[in-house]
């Protein structure tokens, strides 16, 4: 379970969100603690500026004296004055406190030049830190004042937390809701992304089993899972598209082999059991056997030419190759068939190149078009052989007026094992193609249905 992407997604989004509510929160009370603060200072400031003006008219005799309990009541501080000199009593009667705080805890250096103060310190009877703010306490005129001590106003800083605990449970009920639309939410989505998933784990299985005809989920949005699932179903096509050119090339081939086998077995039987006593009727046996011979060594050189080819272990060699008479040598190759069906065979050499390539592999390629053409043209029909040279490339044409190509054959006609009819192995053009791309070159395919097809293969000129 815990390994599972329904439960890892859900959790991995509400660790984000608790994450960053606490960082949040975190940020957020630093924040408002400074802010708060802060405003707590400058208030102490403020005050102890009031008080420091009004207890040193008090001390002149100006005000009547204020009790500084009646103060503290007032402001909810603490106000005590620090004499410089442990004689001095400027305000006999206005309440104890004004006496509390030790000489010690005042920088009166510091003070003596009029700047304020501002610090934290434990006063006496109490085990709390406090806010503390003193100001240098003055009498006299401007000009002629005297310094007698300091005037300190504290607050409790615990208080300060008062006004930071509404918002902590502000964000903690906002981060409590937060997690539960996360949880809404990942839940949502990883339902969204698991189950198209979990859908391709069980096609996966079908077709690990060998099902390639299994169902894939379709999956709207265009995202990675929808992509993934594309890809999914065009591989589950292809290995079934593979699979029967699988069982086609097994039929073919045993058909292929079968054929000439029972043909060489046949008349060697009649041969070694003297059945085939004429002259002549025993060379006849003996050129149809060499011919089946001839017939079953091109299909097995078919079969390893494209293996090899597949392996990328092909040599290619590299000689001078007049192009002229190796489609002369092509185009003699078919001649009597041509005759025999009636087709109208013609070679248009419009150029006399010599190119530096394997001629063998050529002669195979050209071959290998000229038999897929003279395969699909009627009898009667016609099939051109043709050489050109032009823009630093040289192409040979096989045209010719057999049924064309749709567009979807034209998709799979260079796949090994693949066949129009399902008869023959599939593999001509497919070797023509590789060798092609092997020698540099490449096939391209011109074809309309129903008036038939040209082949050409174009080879870099040097």
């Amino acid at each position: 379970m815990f390994r599972s992407l329904r439960f890892q997604l859900p959790a991995l989004f509400l660790a984000g969100v608790i994450i960053f509510g606490l960082v949040a929160a975190s940020v957020a009370f630093q924040l408002l603690s400074s802010y708060t603060l802060g405003r707590a200072r400058a208030d102490l400031r403020r005050e102890a500026a009031g008080l420091t003006r009004l207890y040193a008219k008090q001390a002149s005799g100006s005000n009547e004296p204020v009790p500084a309990p009646q103060l503290e009541a007032a402001t909810g501080d603490r106000i005590y004055f620090v004499p410089v000199d442990p004689g001095i009593d400027l305000f006999p009667g206005a309440g104890p406190r004004l006496r509390g705080l030790p000489k010690s805890a005042i920088d009166f250096a510091a003070l003596s030049k009029g700047r304020p103060l501002q610090f934290d310190i434990r006063l006496p009877g109490s085990d709390k830190t406090w806010l503390a703010v003193a100001r240098p306490l003055n009498l006299g005129e401007r000009g002629d004042s005297v310094f007698v001590g300091a005037l300190v106003v504290a607050k409790p800083k615990d208080q300060l937390l008062t006004r930071v605990v509404p918002l902590l449970e502000r964000l903690a009920l906002a981060l409590l809701g937060g997690l539960v639309v996360a949880l809404v939410l990942a839940a949502y989505l990883s339902r969204r992304v698991t189950k198209p998933v979990l859908e391709l784990s069980r096609a996966a299985d079908e077709v690990a089993q060998g099902n390639y005809d299994v169902s894939v989920p379709s999956v709207p949005g265009g995202n990675e899972v929808s992509l993934l699932a594309d890809r999914f179903r065009e591989m589950a096509r292809r290995l079934s598209e593979a699979e029967q050119l699988e069982r086609n090339f097994l039929m073919s081939v045993s058909h292929e082999l079968r054929t000439p086998l029972t043909a060489i077995r046949g008349h060697v039987a009649a041969l070694s059991e003297g059945l085939v006593e004429d002259e002549e009727a025993r060379a006849i046996s003996l050129d149809i056997v060499a011919e089946e011979t001839e017939r079953l060594s091109r299909l097995v050189g078919d079969v390893l030419d494209l293996a090899k080819l597949d392996a990328r272990r092909f040599t290619v060699l590299q000689e001078e190759v007049d192009m002229e008479h190796l489609v002369e040598r092509a185009y003699t190759t078919f001649h009597e068939e041509a005759r025999r069906r009636g087709i109208d065979y013609r070679s248009e050499l419009g150029a006399r190149p010599v190119l530096i390539t394997d001629g063998d592999r050529v002669l195979q390629i050209i071959t290998n078009l000229l038999s897929n053409a003279f395969r699909w043209t009627p009898d009667g029909g016609r099939i051109e052989l043709g050489l050109t040279q032009e823009n630093g490339a040289i192409a040979v044409s096989v045209a010719d007026t057999g049924p064309g190509i749709t567009v979807e054959e034209q998709e799979r006609i260079f796949r090994p094992f693949w066949s129009r009819d399902g008869r023959g192995t599939g593999l001509g053009l497919a070797i023509a193609n590789e060798l092609a791309h092997a020698l540099g070159g490449r096939i391209d395919l011109e074809t309309e249905v129903g008036q038939g097809s040209t082949f050409e293969l174009v080879l870099p000129s040097s």
